[in-house]
């Protein structure tokens, strides 16, 4: 069970200057019981060290006073790359559930290359305007690679269907 102890003082974090502190606390509680035996059997030397033993574990509490932990370089790297991941993770969900697409609609954010198409459809509509169903198409198909491989798709079809 001893040796259990470290490995779970490690992983539940405990910081280095806590551990350190719990050691000290430790050896004045070592330092007391071999003083009191000391007492027992009368040997002023055993009473003499135990006392010294217990002052400087009482010093070592003093001096922790002035150190800070130091965060360990893997567990910040770790720390940032799971962050990252988080954040890719999010972006991901937004991406594909469509969320995105309703926060745009909600500030009111329009893609440039939308706001072409929309135009050329208001112009297109307008019976004053040269454009036509033709040049909105071509617009299209010049302007998104996937409605043109779509648009020939359907083309094909249609035309196959023809007599």
């Amino acid at each position: 069970m001893r040796s259990v102890s470290p490995i779970l003082l490690l992983l539940a974090g405990c910081s280095s200057v806590e551990r350190i502190s719990g050691s000290a606390n430790a050896i004045r509680g070592e330092a007391n019981a071999l003083e009191e035996h000391g007492k027992a059997i009368g040997d002023p030397v055993v009473i003499d060290r135990s006392q010294r033993i217990y002052e400087l574990a009482a010093s070592i509490h003093e001096d922790l006073s002035g150190v800070q932990d130091k965060a360990s370089q893997l567990l910040s790297t770790l720390w940032w790359v799971a962050a990252a991941v988080v954040a890719v993770a999010v972006v991901v969900f937004v991406w594909q559930t469509g969320v995105g697409t309703a926060c745009r609609r909600l500030l009111g954010w329009i893609p440039q290359p939308v706001a072409r198409d929309a135009d050329l459809a208001a112009q297109m509509m307008d019976p004053d305007s040269k454009e036509g169903v033709r040049e909105y198409i071509a617009a299209r198909r010049a302007s998104d690679p996937l409605f043109d491989s779509a648009f020939r798709k359907a083309r094909a079809a249609h035309s196959e269907t023809k007599p």
